[in-house]
């Protein structure tokens, strides 16, 4: 279990630091290995089979059988190297953006306008106070 740290307290956000980093050392071996295409063959050809290789966490394991994006960044997925399934699947940087903000196709617009309103984005502790 990790400790507490003044960042947790940032909504929406899961920071990659040494304790994900460590969590999540085999998910992320499994994401950047698709960067070869022998590699991403092989997962076509048996993803259960190829993703056995990594010695994964279930929960892990499942949400990258499932492309569960956040949840893969939870776990300890680093999203430069969670980024590798998605386009694996076709899914491009801003379009996974999209998918993880549940905004689709209206985050690349929100972005060009100037990104995200901080208010009421800043801490959660923030929200408490409401």
């Amino acid at each position: 279990m990790t400790n507490s740290k003044i960042y947790d307290d940032i909504p929406g956000t899961v920071v990659f630091d040494s304790d994900q980093a460590t969590k999540g050392y085999h998910l992320n071996q499994f994401c950047i290995s698709l960067r070869l295409a022998p590699n991403r063959d092989a997962f076509k050809q048996d993803p259960e089979g190829y993703i056995d290789k990594f010695p994964m966490t279930p929960e892990q394991r499942t949400a990258a059988l499932n492309q569960e994006w956040n949840i893969l960044l939870e776990l300890g997925g680093n999203i430069y190297y969670t980024s590798k399934l998605a386009a694996y699947h076709g899914i491009n940087f801003q379009s996974l953006a999209g998918l993880m903000t549940g905004m689709g196709a209206d985050y690349r617009d929100m972005m060009i306008a100037g990104g995200r309103s901080i208010e009421g984005n800043r801490y959660k502790s923030e929200w408490e106070k409401k």
